[in-house]
């Protein structure tokens, strides 16, 4: 396979642009389809007759649409197709993770300690409490896990939820999906993080070397959050969007 770029001597966008338009144009005509491997780096740079450097700044922009996804020691794949621009984006009170992952999670595994509060949990929980009980789920995509959240809930909350502790079911249903029917409001905040895969971590996250960490505060009630959540996404896998209206 070989591509042209036509009129290169007098082309007047720079030239990392016109391979990005022409990968573009491949991609969305499916001459590349989805889930498919794009021919390694050296091979392309020697397709469109460019530099590798050039390559890759027309692979980043690609990159930040979320068409491909660059996977370490493999390659670059394509990821999606852009086809609803209308997708419900972070500016819903919905479980985020599942707004701004690109996998489809098939699996949540969870676990639970109970902990004293702390002058941090104080901050973020907005009040003082008995116990702080410390939530851990990891998102599983085809056996891999892809995503991570610590979540922090007041032992009070507990109570006022009456929810129980030694029902999991009942646990997961309410971190990832009830508890934002029941929200009025929520704030996140969008971070990079690169310390997911810490030694003492129960499983490595795929791609978790380099992650979009959203910081989200859910509020049932005006004066505090119920939780406290912390997401790690890998950025390979991380699409974050917000449908703005005037």
């Amino acid at each position: 396979m070989e591509f042209k770029i036509a009129n290169m001597q007098e082309r007047k966008k720079s030239l990392y642009i016109t391979v990005y338009d022409e990968l573009y144009k491949h991609i969305m005509n499916g001459t590349f389809i989805l889930d498919s491997k794009l021919p390694a780096e050296p091979e392309l740079a020697k397709m469109f007759g460019v530099s590798r450097m050039t390559l890759r700044q027309s692979l980043s922009l690609l990159q930040d649409d979320g068409l491909i996804k660059r996977v370490h020691g493999k390659g670059n794949f394509i990821t999606k197709i852009l086809a609803n621009n209308q997708k419900i984006g972070l500016e819903k009170i919905e479980n985020p993770l599942y707004k701004s992952h690109t996998k489809q999670i098939d699996d949540v595994e969870m676990s639970f300690s109970i902990d004293l509060d702390s002058e941090y949990t104080q901050q973020v929980l907005c009040r003082k409490s008995a116990a702080i009980v410390a939530f851990e789920r990891w998102y599983k995509s085809a056996g891999e896990v892809v995503a991570y959240s610590f979540t922090n809930m007041a032992i009070e909350a507990v109570s006022e939820m009456n929810l129980d502790l030694q029902d999991s079911v009942q646990l997961l249903e309410m971190l990832e999906t009830q508890i934002y029917e029941l929200a009025n409001r929520s704030t996140i905040e969008i971070k990079r993080s690169t310390s997911v895969n810490s030694s003492s971590q129960k499983h490595k996250v795929v791609g978790g070397e380099d992650c979009n960490l959203l910081l989200e505060s859910v509020f049932i009630h005006a004066n505090y959050p119920v939780v406290y959540n912390k997401y790690y996404i890998p950025r390979e896998y991380s699409c974050l969007k917000v449908n703005a209206v005037k």
